[in-house]
């Protein structure tokens, strides 16, 4: 006999139905058991199965409806597998054939979707459990299908970039063009010194990247991968598509991927082109791509969404880092006084588009961006300071072993004053940049020529600007004025010296009036500047024309022993010396410069009016006493004469003898 188990008790109603079956079959085979056993194997059976029936019709009304419900799952799981399986087999991509197949492909992934909820939430046998995992293979099945149209979507179906149609451009009238260094002894370095002219305004401008016909397309299947839980799919096929086309974007703007080592290294000439490039790429790129970029995300993922956000800083991010970098190697690079006026634009253009960027990665994904663009604005205004620093530096070292032919505008004074008239235009980025820098560091006060009777120094002026700018402009034309003190004692005639200063001071007070540099130095500073070089002015005419002078005045001209009688002697001689001394100025002062057609005009009529008049009451008091034979030049000869000084070429007077 078969002893009863207890643990019979715990078997599933299914278990026990099958135990009662395979007792009743033994009975029916087995012939040799015993009548006792086969009764009580029998009364065994009938219970069980007793107890198995009112078990299932107990449960059979509480089951009907699940039953039923199972029944039509299945049967809707075997016509979406049969949809799903025959779009596999179909290799063509289901958006590009036919609008209606896509809706209804979007359809039955949706009904899959929720297939997969309703047996999530039912009480499954393991039969039922094996339907659940095929609902979720199918629909993991369309996930990837759909992320590949997605992907197929937005990679074909991108928009042209075309750059040139925006109007971000720069002049290229630069009169420090790219071939430009501070090179003082460089002729090129003229007057027509401009700046590139950036636009402003903060206006953005909105582009269609991906075809507009294609965005509900886009969204939807876009909706259907997060609604099935495979959001970070969607996602991260977004980014990595879109991450291509911002670097594509780069390439057409002409933005090298560059190391910093390799910017470090760069040629200046190079380097300058790449700055422009990128002041203009980096405007287009934020106000117009970025922009852009962040609208197709909202249009896909839904406006002010943090999946939205997300894309857009992901995908964007790689691209961004790139162009930062590029300005932090500049900013680190050799602080060279000719990339001033480039970083310059670069501090600009990253300021003007701060605000932009804030907008742009406004939430906390967008935190890192912000902060790298925050450094990189630092680092270029750092970069600005040390470069101008180094810029004042340089002026004061310029050195030179030889005078400067003919006493003109010295290159570097040229250079400085058109330098910095430039640097107005950036008045508000350098006046940032300079502010927490010392002035005076690199200048020696006690010897500053900026000092006059009856001219107090121009910092302490109420009129005077006293930005950051003005008080380093003014420490860089004192050490401006320095070293022209310096160039000038290197002429040996003390009256070419003395015109050197007055052509260089008077220039640079020229260049202060007629330009924004008025505004920042202020009227003081010019009218200090009027007064010296009209002080070198004077220097100059004692220099040259005193000793000539005295040779007509009418001391030791008399006999001696008698008060009234004139040596004709002494006439003859002081007349020849005369002459001579002036052809000898004539001969040395005609090569002589003053570029100034003003200054000159005022300076030949100043000394015509002494010499010309001296001459003339010395000629006229002797004509009784001299002969007319030794008067070598009319009044009108000299006066001729002395216009011709200070037009840069050496001319002889032709000596001849009046008859």
């Amino acid at each position: 006999m078969v002893g009863f188990n207890p643990t019979m008790e715990t078997l599933e109603e299914d278990n026990l139905i099958a135990a009662a079956n395979v007792i009743v079959m033994a009975l029916d085979s087995n012939k040799n058991i015993t009548s006792e056993t086969r009764k009580i194997l029998m009364d065994l059976g009938t219970r069980l199965t007793s107890m198995a029936k009112v078990s299932v019709h107990e449960d059979d009304e509480e089951n009907e409806d699940e039953d039923e419900e199972l029944g039509d799952i299945k049967e809707r799981v075997n016509s979406i597998q049969e949809k799903i399986m025959n779009w596999e087999r179909d290799e063509s991509m289901i958006w590009d054939s036919d609008p209606e197949e896509a809706k209804e492909y979007l359809k039955t992934v949706d009904e899959a979707r929720r297939l997969s909820e309703s047996l999530e939430n039912l009480k499954l046998g393991r039969d039922d459990n094996a339907l659940l995992r095929n609902v979720n293979a199918l629909l993991q099945t369309s996930m990837a299908r759909i992320e590949e149209e997605f992907r197929h979507m937005l990679v074909h179906n991108r928009q042209n970039f075309e750059p040139e149609h925006f109007s971000f451009r720069s002049s290229e009238d630069d009169g420090l063009d790219e071939n430009s260094v501070l090179s003082f002894g460089d002729d090129s370095i003229d007057d027509s010194v401009q700046r590139d002219s950036i636009s402003r305004g903060a206006e953005v401008f909105i582009m269609d990247l991906v075809n507009p016909v294609v965005i509900p397309d886009l969204k939807g299947i876009a909706n259907s991968m997060f609604d099935s839980n495979y959001g970070r799919e969607c996602s991260q096929a977004f980014i990595s598509v879109r991450k291509d086309a911002l670097d594509d974007c780069l390439f057409i703007l002409e933005i090298e991927k560059l190391s910093i080592e390799d910017v470090v290294k760069m040629e200046w000439v190079s380097l300058n082109s790449k700055i422009r490039r990128w002041t203009k790429a980096i405007k287009i790129f934020v106000r117009v791509y970025l922009a852009s970029e962040k609208f197709l995300c909202e249009q896909i993922f839904g406006q002010g969404e943090s999946v939205s956000s997300l894309c857009f800083t992901e995908s964007s991010k790689a691209s961004m880092l790139q162009l930062l970098n590029f300005a932090e190697a500049i900013a680190i690079g050799p602080h060279q006084p000719e990339k001033l006026l480039r970083i310059l634009d670069m501090y600009e253009v990253l300021s003007d588009l701060m605000p932009d960027i804030e907008n742009l990665y406004s939430d906390e994904n967008g935190s890192y961006i912000r902060t790298e663009c925050h450094d990189a604005l630092m680092r270029v205004g750092d970069c600005v300071k040390a470069t101008f620093i180094e810029f004042e530096n340089k002026v004061g070292a310029n050195t030179s072993n030889t005078a400067f032919p003919g006493g003109g505008n010295h290159h570097l004074t040229r250079y400085v004053m058109n330098y910095i008239k430039t640097l107005t235009d950036f008045s508000d980025e350098l006046n940032a940049c300079l502010s927490d820098h010392r002035v005076g560091d690199n200048l020696d006060s006690s010897s500053s020529p900026d000092t006059s009777p009856g001219h107090e120094d121009d910092s302490n002026n109420g009129n005077s600007s006293s930005s950051p700018m003005a008080l380093h402009f003014r420490s860089l034309m004192s050490i401006l004025e320095c070293n022209l003190e310096e160039k000038s004692k290197l002429y040996k005639d003390e009256a070419l010296g003395h015109l050197f200063m007055m052509n260089n001071i008077n220039y640079m007070a020229e260049k202060v009036k007629n330009s924004e540099l008025r505004n920042v130095l202020g009227d003081d500073w010019i009218r200090k500047r009027n007064w010296k070089f009209q002080q070198y002015a004077m220097s100059y005419e004692r220099a040259t024309w005193s000793s000539i002078l005295n040779l007509l005045r009418e001391d030791s001209l008399h006999n001696s022993g008698s008060s009234n009688s004139t040596s004709k002697t002494v006439l003859k001689e002081r007349l020849q010396a005369f002459y001579t001394a002036f052809e000898d100025i004539y001969k040395n002062q005609t090569g002589w410069s003053i570029p100034n057609t003003q200054l000159r005009d005022d300076l030949r009529i100043s000394m015509s009016l002494k010499v010309i008049q001296a001459y003339r009451t010395f000629v006229g008091r002797h004509a009784n006493t001299i002969s007319e034979k030794y008067i070598k030049y009319t009044a009108d000869d000299l006066e001729n004469y002395i216009m011709d000084l200070f037009e840069g070429a050496p001319k002889s007077l032709q000596s001849f003898h009046r008859r």
